[in-house]
């Protein structure tokens, strides 16, 4: 874990937006204009999506892929201008929000301007051509990290964005080195000391995969020696078998008890129910009152949480990413109140500093519990909106759930659980 990264972190919310699809103009601007809302959820931080121009070389659909960049230091005209940006960043600042971009450094597009002017900075197949390591990414050719010339440049450009924003989410960082980032990490710092620094970390399937064809990838345990936040992909694969039946829920608790264990005390993981690369949560699990469940769990899980745009909406669709595919604002039923809620919930102590436990309380019912000091924070999560009885070790009494305010009674060990989420203190 990066030494100085706060455990606060845990009692944020992240909101990431595809700039051309969250509106019918795609742009800044619009963007811009809908801050406020955005505010209104408990967003603390804002990741936009690659801003830069895209490659036309080998493009995918029809405006091609914001991974393809064609060049570091400008911005897709497509969004609107730099003035524009750097407005964005401005009123995003003015709401009490923080804004952290994009970043793609292991791979441009093949027409990209480094490309162009350095062509020995990129991987070369066998033929002298420039290439990737990963054959499905057709329309990208990676970088070559052994150029001490290319880790310059590729650090001045973070230093230029930093002017203007307060961190970076960086795009497949497993395939970057770990000395590239942690030397990224402290020069950044003399521009922006606080920056945030996000990793899309990957599953373990694909550290296995990469490594079999020759190609170093890091380890989640080497990311957090250089990031503040990585994904948790490294239980999504339990995550996913739950939800389509082919594991038992225990299994996935236990995946997610394990990180306790593995990580060091201020781990962040960054919890998501969806995000632009996976299926939208209302797609996954249809049911209303199971989405509330799983909602609530999102935010009571240890770590940053992620709303991707349109999941408050409850979108079933995700907008491709090579073409134009605006949100349906419309699309189901609008669960921004309860994102509120359950953000003034995720700004609870004990979620930041507090050891959390997870069973399997039976019925598909999860047992979530932080515990510190004598203090508790108990949440129970029927993951398919069954109604049951659930054995917790609380003292029996009356107790109140923080997210609906409804009163709760435990008796001789055992809570009612009627479907919904539900979280009190103990």
């Amino acid at each position: 874990m990066a030494i100085n990264t706060s455990k606060a972190l845990r009692n944020q919310v992240m909101y990431s937006i595809f700039v051309r699809n969250y509106s019918p103009e795609g742009t800044f601007k619009a963007v811009e204009a809908d801050l406020p809302r955005i505010k209104a959820l408990g967003v603390d931080v804002i990741w936009l999506l690659p801003i830069h121009p895209l490659g036309e070389a080998a493009r995918k659909g029809t405006l091609g892929s914001p991974y393809a960049n064609r060049d570091y230091r400008a911005v897709n005209p497509e969004f609107g201008t730099l003035e524009d940006f750097i407005a964005l960043t401005e009123a995003i600042h003015a709401q009490g929000m923080r804004v952290i971009i994009d970043v793609v450094y292991n791979h441009t597009s093949p027409d990209s301007v480094l490309a162009t002017t350095h062509p020995e900075w990129f991987h070369h197949m066998p033929d002298g051509s420039l290439g990737n390591h990963i054959g499905d990414w057709a329309d990208v050719v990676d970088l070559d990290y052994s150029h001490p010339e290319l880790w310059d440049y590729q650090i001045e450009t973070l230093k230029y964005w930093a002017r203007y924003v307060d961190g970076f989410r960086c795009d497949v960082a497993p395939l970057v080195p770990l000395a590239f980032w942690q030397r990224a990490r402290a020069e950044v710092a003399e521009v922006r000391p606080d920056a945030l620094w996000l990793a899309e970390s990957v599953e373990a399937d694909f550290i296995r995969y990469a490594r079999g064809v020759g190609v170093n990838m890091l380890s989640d345990s080497e990311i957090f020696q250089a990031f503040d936040v990585s994904y948790d992909y490294d239980v999504y694969p339990e995550f996913r078998d739950y939800l389509t039946g082919q594991c038992p829920l225990a299994r996935y608790l236990e995946a997610l008890n394990r990180q306790e264990a593995i990580y060091p005390d201020n781990y962040v993981k960054l919890r998501f129910l969806e995000n632009h690369d996976r299926p939208r949560a209302a797609f996954m699990a249809p049911d209303a009152r199971a989405r509330r469940n799983w909602t609530a769990f999102l935010y009571f899980q240890k770590g940053m949480t992620l709303l991707y745009n349109g999941q408050e909406a409850s979108c079933v669709d995700r907008p491709g990413l090579f073409d134009a595919d605006r949100i349906d604002w419309e699309a189901g039923e609008n669960i921004s109140p309860t994102l509120a809620r359950l953000r003034e919930i995720k700004r609870h102590p004990l979620l930041a500093e507090a050891a959390w436990t997870l069973r399997d309380g039976g019925n598909d019912i999860a047992v979530a519990r932080y515990a510190k000091e004598g203090r508790a924070l108990v949440g129970v999560f029927s993951l398919k909106g069954a109604a049951a009885a659930v054995r917790l070790e609380v003292p029996g009494g009356e107790y109140t759930n923080l997210i609906d305010g409804v009163r709760l009674r435990v008796e001789e060990g055992l809570l009612r659980v009627a479907g919904e989420p539900i979280i009190f203190e103990a």
